[in-house]
């Protein structure tokens, strides 16, 4: 078995045709839903972002950059590139472990989700990086 026991990630976006700002209830606490689970959710747009991966919001409280650290559009562009190499190896399970890159990330760079899902999203893709020693 892989050392990997209990990994995931998971990014549902569904979005209706409105285009608005995403508005999270506390920007700068995210809802905690157990221990090591961050989720971020917005029901008038249909989104729902749920990280939960041991170490990820430890390593997020004490080694990521603060949220003013970078733009929104540095971020939005990272994560951009982040998403589509991600889904790439979602498709080619053979090539990379399907245990690492179990699901999709539907990510619409045309839609704005706004500073706290975006520096999530990226910090997630570094934390991921540095802890499974992948280069996206």
């Amino acid at each position: 078995m892989k050392k990997l026991l209990f990994f995931g990630f998971i990014f549902i976006v569904t979005l209706s045709c409105t285009t608005t700002k995403l508005k999270v209830s506390n920007p700068e606490k995210p809802e905690l839903t157990q221990k090591d689970t961050i989720r971020i959710a917005n029901e008038e747009l249909h989104y729902e972002i749920i990280i939960f991966d041991a170490g990820f919001n430890s390593w997020l409280a004490s080694k990521a950059k603060p949220r003013t650290y970078y733009s929104l559009p540095f971020l939005e562009n990272k994560n951009y590139l982040f998403v589509t190499e991600w889904n790439a190896r979602v498709l080619q399970p053979q090539r990379y472990d399907p245990n690492l890159y179990e699901m999709r990330i539907d990510y619409d760079p045309n839609i704005h989700y706004g500073l706290e899902v975006n520096y999530l999203l990226y910090n997630y893709f570094v934390y991921f990086q540095n802890q499974y020693k992948q280069k996206l």
